[in-house]
């Protein structure tokens, strides 16, 4: 799906509202809409790529940046003592639903060994 089909770049645009929880350095934090955990926080790059396969299409400085992005969010939603989970899929058989890159931040209980 090209970027102007996708519902996260819609968010991006403010096309479609979101409970952003931090935004910076070319990435977006926001409140999935159907969580998983009682913390479950979805990150995205701003740059349009459809999964971790295509990863490629961002720069060495982003993708680096994308992982402590990834931590302080993390941070900033209480998670790091107790721990959490950081998961993305790719493709169908994964379940991925939107084709934009993102990650779930998922914590704030013991989370089940089968997600």
């Amino acid at each position: 799906m090209s970027a102007d089909g996708c519902l996260f770049c819609a968010i991006l645009r403010g096309d479609i509202p979101a409970d952003v929880v931090h935004r910076a350095d070319g990435f977006l934090a926001f409140r999935d809409i159907t969580p998983k955990a009682p913390v479950h926080v979805l990150v995205i790059p701003e740059r349009h790529v459809a999964s971790l396969d295509e990863v490629g299409g961002l720069t060495a400085d982003e993708r680096s940046a994308m992982l402590v992005f990834i931590a302080e969010v993390a941070r900033r939603e209480g998670l790091v003592d107790d721990g959490y989970r950081v998961t993305t899929n790719h493709g169908p058989n994964a379940l991925q639903s939107v084709f934009h890159l993102h990650w779930h931040v998922m914590g704030g209980a013991t989370l089940s060994h089968s997600m």
